[in-house]
């Protein structure tokens, strides 16, 4: 007899590294507005507007800017907050328990402290469908969500 097959398929991208940072800075540049505005997307685009409630059903939303002058407003909802250590949030609500026209994703960021005095990194984007992650990953998922983790570790070190 053979094992039965996983009946939900992993519609998860992630990216896992090591940051030379503490984990407090890490956290810090995560739950900080004026600090996620200065990491939070690749270069050249931008933060232009951060705001953040953290706890569960606290809201989120960030504006980027491209250099072109293009926009993109990302709202959402923590789901989960365990200080100093995981953020989960999703873009399925606008608000409080508002529906968004479109939910594409549940975000998880997991911070662990790692040797050194560095933090183990874990960022997740949980989609709803294959075409959902699909498209995440055209959107150019891992170059960019890796590019702003360089710019978070850059800045968290900064922190002192």
């Amino acid at each position: 007899m053979t094992a039965a097959a996983d009946p939900t398929p992993s519609f998860t991208l992630q990216i896992e590294r090591t940051l030379a940072a503490p984990r407090a800075a890490i956290w810090r540049c995560w739950t900080e507005p004026a600090l996620l505005r200065q990491w939070y997307c690749p270069r050249p685009w931008g933060v232009s507007q951060a705001e953040i409630d953290l706890r569960p059903g606290g809201r989120f939303f960030v504006r980027m800017q491209g250099p072109q002058g293009e926009e993109v407003a990302v709202p959402g909802v923590y789901l989960a907050v365990e200080p100093s250590h995981r953020l989960v949030f999703t873009d399925a609500f606008e608000r409080a328990w508002q529906p968004a026209a479109r939910a594409f994703m549940v975000g998880e960021v997991q911070m662990d402290d790692a040797p050194g005095g560095h933090t183990r990194y874990v960022a997740r984007a949980h989609h709803w469908s294959a075409k959902d992650r699909d498209e995440h990953a055209a959107m150019g998922f891992e170059a960019g969500w890796h590019a702003a983790a360089d710019q978070l570790e850059e800045l968290a070190r900064s922190l002192g």
